[in-house]
Order: C-alpha cells, then sequence, then structure tokens
C-alpha cells in the first residue's frame, strides 16, 4: 500500500469515521473507498479514480493537491502524459490499484477457452437430450407394435380356424318291446290337471295331479280316463311317450288304452 492510501486511512481512523459512514456521506462505493485506502480492487480507470479520490480527500478535510500528484495537470493534459512524466522509482497511486485488479483479470486466450469449453458443454448437452427423445420414441413405438402384434396374429387364426362340422348320423329307434303281460300307463303334469282314471272298469284315481307330480298305473285288459287339461300332461304307455293329446286348455274324456293302442273317444 502506498503513502497515500495509508495517509487517507490513518485521517478516517483518527476522526473517527467508519467506511460505512464515509459511504452514506460521498456516496462512494464501499469497494472504492476500500481501493481508495489500498485494502481493495478496482476495474475503474485512473480518471475515475482521481475523481472519487478528490471527493474522498475534501471529505475528509485533506487538501487534493497533497494526495494528488500533479494535480493542476490533471484537467488539462490527457492520462498517457501525465503517467509518462511519472517516475518510474515512485508508481502512481492509481497505477497500484490498476496493476492490481488487471492481475486477477484472465487474459483473453483463457476468456476464449472459457467460451469454447461452455459452447462445447451446451452443445453436448443438447445432442444427449436428443438422442434420450429419439430413444424413447423408438421404445414407444416397438411397445406398440409388440402389442398391436398378437391381436392381428388372434384375428387371422380366428378367421382361418372354421367351425368343424359335425355330422350326426341317424340312430335307429330301439323296437320297443310290447308288454305281454298287461298294461302300463305313466302321467306326468307339467302344469296342475284333473285326472279321473280307471284299470279294467275299476276306479283308481280322482283328483287333481300336481304340477311337478306323475302317478303310474297297470291293467291286464285296459285303461280308462278323462283330463281336465290336455296341454298340461305328458302320457307314456309301455315306454312310448305321447307328449300331445290335445291343446292346453282342452278337456279330453273317454280315453281307452288296450294292447292294440290309445284312442280317444268323443
Amino acid at each position: 500500500m502506498d503513502n497515500t492510501a495509508e495517509r487517507l486511512k490513518k485521517i478516517r481512523l483518527e476522526k473517527g469515521i467508519s467506511l460505512e459512514e464515509a459511504h452514506k456521506k460521498t456516496k462512494i462505493h464501499l469497494n472504492i473507498l476500500k481501493a481508495l485506502e489500498g485494502e481493495g480492487l478496482t476495474d475503474l480507470s485512473p480518471v475515475y479514480l482521481r475523481g472519487f479520490l478528490k471527493i474522498y480527500c475534501k471529505f475528509l478535510g485533506v487538501d487534493p493537491k497533497d494526495c494528488i500528484p500533479d494535480y493542476k495537470e490533471i484537467q488539462t493534459k490527457p492520462i498517457f502524459a501525465q503517467e509518462s512524466q511519472k517516475s518510474p522509482k515512485t508508481p502512481d497511486f492509481f497505477e497500484t490499484v490498476k496493476i492490481k485488479f488487471n492481475s486477477l483479470r484472465p487474459n483473453k486466450k483463457i476468456r476464449r477457452i472459457l467460451v469454447f469449453s461452455i459452447v462445447v458443454f451446451l452443445f453436448a448437452v443438447g445432442l444427449f437430450n436428443l438422442g434420450k427423445v429419439i430413444s424413447s420414441k423408438r421404445k414407444s413405438n416397438l411397445s406398440k407394435d409388440r402389442s398391436s402384434a398378437p391381436k392381428q396374429v388372434a384375428v387371422k387364426s380366428r378367421k382361418e380356424q372354421k367351425p368343424a362340422k359335425t355330422v350326426t348320423a341317424p340312430v335307429a329307434p330301439k323296437p320297443q318291446r310290447q308288454n305281454l303281460s298287461g298294461i302300463k300307463l305313466v302321467i306326468r303334469a307339467r302344469e296342475n290337471c284333473w285326472v279321473s282314471l280307471k284299470t279294467d272298469g275299476k276306479m283308481v284315481f280322482h283328483r287333481v295331479l300336481e304340477k311337478g307330480r306323475f302317478e303310474s298305473w297297470q291293467a291286464k285288459e285296459k285303461i280308462e280316463f278323462s283330463l281336465g287339461d290336455a296341454g298340461a300332461v305328458e302320457l307314456e304307455v309301455n315306454s312310448q311317450p305321447f307328449s300331445k293329446l290335445g291343446r292346453k286348455g282342452q278337456s279330453l274324456n273317454n280315453i281307452l288304452i288296450t294292447k292294440e293302442g290309445l284312442s280317444i273317444g268323443r
């Protein structure tokens, strides 16, 4: 730190003024104040630094001529002329501040390398994301193809597989054996039906046959009976079925069954 910076700091401390207070009253940034006292760095040009130094000197009550070299020539002579007149043995205060700051600045080559590396990184990230998108699309397309392929095969297989035709050979009816010993009658009721029945001239049944029930009788010569609803019953004579004797609700009388067959009287 040069003599000017040490002197400014010493004067401020002797007056008991903090950097924050000086910042509020002079409106000079804290970093610039620190740089003026030799404790910080700034990238401001020497022209601006001389202006801030002039303000700071007046604030501390110091004559700017005592702190700023060649104070009278500042306004008339350009900066490069002032620098040429400086002694190499005693560097200017502003030059020391500028040198400190410039020493921390990266050179042009480093900047170019940084910019190039950032561009390459962003390009690689873009390619990586693009590859992810393409691979996800391929996977989705493959999954769709796999899911749709079995369905198509199944449809084709169903179309190709024609139902086999079943050929049923006619079955010859079994010859019914005649009951040589007599006559057997079975009546099954699909609905409630009134039945009156005689076997060999003897009354054996005279009431309603309830739905879902059946009765059977045997006779040697004949069976006579009457039905209140011919469509509500099914008959079986010697194991031969008679499902339709009449229409539903039709009453039949004088039905006669003998060994020769069945007949319905009027």
